[in-house]
């Protein structure tokens, strides 16, 4: 982080979510925040805050396995398997140029598709503060009144 995201950072309020140790117990923890739905894990001695809903379908991450995709740990969505860095929100997949023999797939990036937010730790106390930088990331959509209240109304019809 530069001098001027940080102070970006230190302006933007933060919102406690819980005491470290629980959350390192629970190691998901689904919640609203300043009126997003958002996850946060505990992964290898890491906290991670993500969007609860991946960004291609709404499909819910919480439930999504984290393996290592390149060196970089990942959420990967249980609808689709779309797989989603946990630090910077970049989808990745595997591609193949048909030019080079022999054939040996390597890992690109969609890009940011899923706003990840930033958790800090003071005195055993964890805090989330927004990622709320200008500019539509796709994850934004299942944020909005219009998908929760689609999605509500699918939860009533089961």
């Amino acid at each position: 982080m530069n001098s001027n995201e940080e102070a970006a950072s230190a302006s933007k309020p933060s919102h406690f979510i819980g005491k470290k140790e629980d959350l390192i117990q629970a190691r998901r923890v689904v919640m609203s925040v300043g009126g997003r739905d958002v996850l946060v894990l505990y992964h290898q001695g890491e906290f991670y805050a993500i969007d609860v809903r991946c960004y291609h379908s709404g499909g819910p991450l919480h439930q999504g396995d984290i393996e290592e995709f390149d060196g970089r740990p990942c959420i990967m969505c249980p609808w689709h398997k779309y797989k989603i860095t946990l630090a910077e929100g970049e989808c990745l997949y595997q591609a193949v140029d048909p030019s080079a023999k022999p054939l040996k797939p390597t890992w690109c990036s969609k890009g940011i598709k899923q706003r990840v937010h930033t958790v800090t730790e003071t005195n055993g106390d964890v805090f989330l503060t927004l990622n709320d930088l200008p500019g539509a990331i796709d994850s934004d959509y299942y944020q909005t009144e219009k998908y929760r209240d689609t999605f509500k109304k699918e939860i009533n019809m089961k």
